[in-house]
């Protein structure tokens, strides 16, 4: 692998200085359009060799391409994500303020989570051909598309969002490159591309997980689902109620749905509410302005009436520490949990830890993680491996790709998905995974 450039020191606070340059001695400049990644440091070599993948003779998911062997020596990897090198080295190669800035860090992360990845692959003996893409440069993603230079790629790497994510999608589609979408959780409109591998779980799989949940949960219990007026909300207490018709669970509970607002009021609440079991509660709003105003409306409930609150994806990020909250029992779902305790995940802090004095975000997880299972798995089984995903060893996250059909009597996957969802507890101090689910 080539290495154009190394971006160095990303977190704001700190005093900062990226360095764009080589490996080797002599520096390179950098392109605005791509980078060819390749990262040096200690790293473990060693690896336990993988079983000969099993040849299925059929055609799985009703995909030719997948019924293809296609193993190579050195494979093409293209990893995109958002590094605006041009907005920030606009006039030099200076940071101004010596700060990075915010809107930066997540994709700078994400990249030297896979960087440490793929140094980390080629210490192993991995040989591969890595570009790196800014998709936020002056260069679109459709440019480089229609330059031709991704014709060859083996496999796409992303942290994008639409309309990038469409872009980049419709063109593995027909150049049939398996394509990972590692962070948007969105399908973005797709519904007819099997090459396509959504990472961060879409609003549809956390509803019937949480769904699949609370009904496993609890045997004797109220579910209600609180959602505002909106097209937004409305969509998805629709698929809270296709999740409870779809549920084969004997004992399944009714979802009582109720519809608020700023002036619903905590006595007209109460009166969905039961005082001799426990009260499970969804609330749909994605916003933390809206999420705490309608806990503190079930905080002033929550003495008299016993209740688990139930809420979104988003809510990971969110900081529950009003004293009018304090108590509440509170569980968000995630595609992604991470207690840091495994050996990869070791393995990156200390290297963070190492080299930039800091912690690694959840974004640099993600990136190692995404960059690590993915490549492996193809070097393991070849350029498709799209019938051996769910077999594939866990690298720090643990994940359950299923093919998903959007449209009635499809027999070709409109993408595949993450479907393994963590309830996860809202502690003071730390969250707490309280099981996974699998749809």
């Amino acid at each position: 692998m080539n290495l154009s450039f190394s971006i160095k020191h990303l977190f704001a606070g700190l005093a900062i200085a990226v360095a764009l340059s080589a490996c080797s001695s002599s520096k390179k400049a950098v392109s605005n359009t791509s980078n060819s990644a390749n990262i040096s440091a200690n790293k473990p070599t060693t690896e336990k060799k993988p079983e000969p993948p099993k040849v299925d003779k059929k055609i799985p998911f009703n995909v030719p391409a997948f019924a293809r062997e296609v193993k190579r020596s050195t494979y093409n990897v293209a990893l995109f994500t958002p590094l605006y090198l041009d907005s920030v080295f606009a006039t030099s190669n200076d940071i101004p303020g010596r700060t990075m800035p915010r809107y930066v860090l997540p994709g700078l992360e994400f990249y030297e989570g896979a960087q440490l990845a793929l140094d980390t692959l080629q210490a192993q003996g991995y040989n591969l051909r890595v570009t790196v893409y800014d998709s936020k440069g002056k260069q679109s993603v459709n440019t480089i598309i229609n330059s031709k230079v991704l014709d060859a790629t083996d496999l796409i790497i992303a942290s994008v969002t639409n309309p990038d994510l469409k872009e980049l999608s419709d063109f593995s589609r027909n150049k049939e490159i398996n394509f990972i979408s590692a962070t948007y959780p969105n399908d973005g409109g797709i519904t007819d591309n099997p090459f396509l591998f959504i990472s961060n779980s879409t609003l549809k799989t956390h509803c019937e997980a949480i769904q699949d949940y609370i009904q496993q949960a609890f045997s004797n219990k109220n579910i209600i689902l609180l959602r505002r007026n909106s097209p937004f909300e409305s969509r998805m207490g629709a698929d809270f109620k296709a999740a409870y018709e779809k549920s084969t669970n004997p004992k399944k509970s009714r979802i009582r749905e109720v519809v608020w607002n700023d002036a619903t009021t905590p006595e007209e609440l109460s009166k969905y509410l039961l005082t001799d079991r426990t009260n499970v509660i969804v609330v749909t709003a994605l916003d933390e302005n809206g999420s705490k105003t309608i806990l503190r409306k079930l905080g002033t409930n929550s003495a008299t009436y016993p209740m688990q609150i139930y809420g979104m994806p988003t809510w990971d990020v969110f900081k529950f520490k009003e004293p009018e909250l304090k108590g509440l029992q509170i569980y968000y779902s995630s595609p992604y949990y991470n207690d840091k305790t495994d050996y990869y995940s070791r393995y990156v802090s200390d290297y963070f830890r190492r080299t930039y004095r800091a912690r690694p975000s959840d974004m640099a997880f993600k990136g190692f993680d995404m960059t690590y299972f993915f490549i492996r798995l193809m070097r393991q089984n070849g350029v498709y491996f799209n019938a051996e995903v769910g077999d594939a060893p866990k690298v720090i996250s643990q994940f359950d790709f299923q093919p998903v059909y959007v449209k009635e009597g499809e027999t070709t996957p409109s993408y595949f998905e993450n479907k393994n969802i963590y309830i996860i507890q809202k502690g003071d101090s730390t969250d707490i995974k309280m099981n996974a689910v699998k749809n």
